[in-house]
């Protein structure tokens, strides 16, 4: 159902709620899970969303992303209008207007949140079908883009699920999804109802490594060329911390191992986002041994 919008008088329609107050990241970080709703931004990141299956609310676009969305939204909705799904139409000054800042590529949709997986469910399938064998736990990051960024370098090197703690930034939230370029789609997730969880990582054959600098604390080589990345089938869990702090102390207490990033020039650590990247590369090849 394509709506044309001439103001950005929100009264017209009240579904358009959903796109409003967007500048205020606390309001918007509540609203978004309170609503069950995530927000979806680009073409390229709304067709991955519709791709895997999600479920459109609505969507708000320039008329000139129409053309690329409109095979999708046929196959979503059974037909190329969105049938019963509003398709907001605007210019490109009036959506700023509406959103609050000026939207990437003209096209933003609100999806219905799906419901996560347990994560005993998740690491039984997430490695397509299979059990996970290399996964990584994003402990109580606050940034949203460390959070995308993380994604990505988790799709792009294979790591088979990302686990996030209670407190962590929501992997859904607009900027997450934009940054990670959809990816978040792409890779099994779930958010952990309680941290520390070692006993259920254990349960489930993981070895849990906590990236952090510590006077116990083994180089990342040395971790790789371990047993615990070496035996066959081997099973890891990397927990990677927050931007300021690092891991908890506990967390590092209660990992099997404390793994270091060797570092040169006087430099003693990384932002998460680019030690995520290196963590995940130098391990792409644990667990792809057969028993």
């Amino acid at each position: 159902m394509i709506i044309p919008l001439q103001s950005a008088d929100l009264d017209q329609d009240p579904r358009l709620a959903d796109y409003t107050k967007l500048k205020d990241v606390k309001l918007r970080a509540a609203l978004e899970p309170e609503r069950g709703l995530y927000m979806a931004e680009s073409t390229n990141v709304i067709m991955r969303a519709l791709e895997i299956g999600h479920h459109p609310r609505s969507f708000l676009m320039a008329e000139k992303w129409m053309s690329d969305l409109a095979p999708l939204i046929e196959k979503a909705t059974g037909s190329p209008d969105g049938a019963d799904i509003p398709i907001f139409m605007a210019d490109e000054a009036l959506l700023e207007t509406i959103t609050g800042f000026h939207l990437h590529r003209g096209a933003l949709a609100a999806m219905q949140r799906p419901v996560l997986e347990s994560v005993s469910d998740l690491l039984k399938t997430a490695r397509n079908g299979e059990p996970a064998r290399r996964i990584v736990i994003l402990e109580d990051l606050v940034d949203h883009t460390n959070v995308g960024a993380a994604f990505r370098s988790a799709a792009a090197l294979g790591v088979d699920a990302v686990l996030v703690t209670p407190s962590c930034a929501d992997p859904l939230y607009r900027r997450s999804v934009r940054v990670s370029m959809g990816t978040v789609f792409q890779v099994p997730w779930t958010r952990m109802e309680k941290w520390p969880a070692m006993d259920e990582l254990h349960d489930a054959g993981f070895h849990v490594a906590a990236l952090a600098l510590s006077d116990d604390s083994v180089s990342l080589d040395e971790f790789v060329e371990s047993d615990a990345c070496t035996v066959p089938d081997a099973k890891i869990a990397m927990v990677m911390g927050t931007e300021g702090d690092g891991l908890k102390p506990r967390t590092i207490a209660n990992a099997d191992t404390v793994v270091r990033i060797p570092m040169a020039g006087g430099v003693d650590s990384l932002n998460v986002a680019a030690a995520s990247a290196v963590v995940f590369w130098a391990t792409r090849h644990v667990g792809q041994v057969a028993s």
